[in-house]
């Protein structure tokens, strides 16, 4: 290849390359914001279960706030959120999230799981539980205004042949809201 041709060449490259670097913004900008950005995040670790904690779609004042709790071990299970908070007869503790202060629940905690009933020894009743595994909580939320904020989780794994841990009951985690949506407290 000829100099004069290597320089033609180069010059269609760096053509191709803005026109393409051009096109890739303007379809991004045309893509609508989904709740202004990046979803806060935070997540911390509790007697042998993860729980990570999103706002997503926040359109104020409303928005969603997700809670996955994943079991730290192979062949755990969650309870249903619907299990009474005592248990049945005493087993088990529901999968939960509440929000206080500046938040309210705007809607009912759902999973994205199915519920099956196991049998456990001693318990007269069927016992709700999520397959082994992550379990995903949604709650609609809704802001009643600018300040701190409190979402409360609850939680119990259990294990057919490992047994359970210890249940974990309205552990707090604090944010902010703000004009600019909410924020998770740094740990």
């Amino acid at each position: 290849m000829n100099v004069s041709t290597y320089v033609r060449h180069s010059r269609k490259v760096r053509t191709a390359a803005a026109l393409l670097s051009l096109a890739a913004l303007a379809a991004c900008a045309e893509q609508p914001a989904k709740g202004g950005g990046a979803a806060p995040t935070t997540r911390f670790s509790e007697n042998g279960v993860t729980v990570t904690l999103s706002v997503s779609d926040w359109h104020a004042p409303k928005g969603t706030l997700t809670a996955v709790f994943t079991p730290e071990e192979k062949g755990f299970h969650l309870y249903s959120t619907d299990l009474p908070p005592t248990g049945i007869e005493g087993v088990g503790r529901p999968t939960a999230m509440d929000v206080t202060g500046a938040l309210r629940a705007d809607g009912k905690l759902t999973a994205a799981a199915d519920v099956r009933t196991i049998s456990v020894p001693g318990v007269d009743a069927p016992v709700p539980v999520y397959p082994d595994g992550p379990v995903t909580t949604t709650l609609p939320i809704r802001a009643d205004g600018n300040g701190e904020a409190t979402v409360l989780l609850g939680y119990a794994s259990c294990s057919a042949q490992e047994g359970c841990t210890i249940p974990v009951s309205d552990r707090p985690v604090h944010l902010r809201i703000t004009d600019d949506g909410p924020a998770f407290d740094a740990h």
